[in-house]
């Protein structure tokens, strides 16, 4: 865990893993870094500088806080944007799934979300581990999809990109496409 000199707490970790699925990179190891950037919205300004280089997001709300899942939305605004494209590689979690007498917003709330906004959704519980590997390797399989997509693009003259940001044309999207891959 780092501080930095404004008293932001970001936790950094990085974490190598086999890659399962039948995208691209098939049996490769790749690199993932996981930064938590804390939600505290007085740091909004500061988070949105991870988002251009990052490829996926997990957002997580507190099923234990009400306040914590109504910030979804901005959230989303957020990510959208500030990423690097247009329609980028979300996952929603909802955690502390462990604190089941403490919960305020329910499983069908959260679920009622997640398919709104075209979310794969996981309850998870950073405290017993639940569902932590499921929500990371369904958006690593979001990623990676979208990457294979990119690579046939990259004959593009532009190379697929232009000002930094990909257009939903330009990674194969329509606006009926979204779901989980996985």
């Amino acid at each position: 865990m780092t501080v930095n000199d404004i008293g932001v707490i970001f936790l950094f970790k990085v974490r190598r893993m086999p890659i399962h699925s039948g995208v691209v990179g098939h049996g490769e190891r790749i690199l993932l870094q996981f930064w938590d950037t804390s939600g505290q919205e007085r740091f909004r300004s500061l988070t949105t500088a991870f988002f251009r280089d990052a490829m996926g997001f997990l957002l997580l709300f507190d099923l234990t806080n009400e306040q914590s899942f109504l910030n979804i939305r901005n959230w989303l605004t957020q990510l959208q944007t500030h990423s690097y494209c247009e329609n980028p590689d979300i996952v929603l979690c909802g955690n502390k799934a462990d604190l089941e007498e403490q919960r305020r917003v329910s499983d069908e709330r959260a679920r009622e979300i997640s398919e709104k906004y075209g979310l794969p959704y996981f309850e998870t519980s950073a405290a017993t581990g639940q569902n932590v590997s499921k929500a990371v390797e369904c958006l690593l399989d979001l990623v990676m999809t979208r990457m294979e997509k990119c690579v046939d693009k990259s004959h593009m003259p532009w190379g697929g990109v232009r000002n930094g940001r990909l257009s939903k044309a330009e990674m194969g999207e329509t606006k009926n496409e979204g779901g989980c891959a996985c």
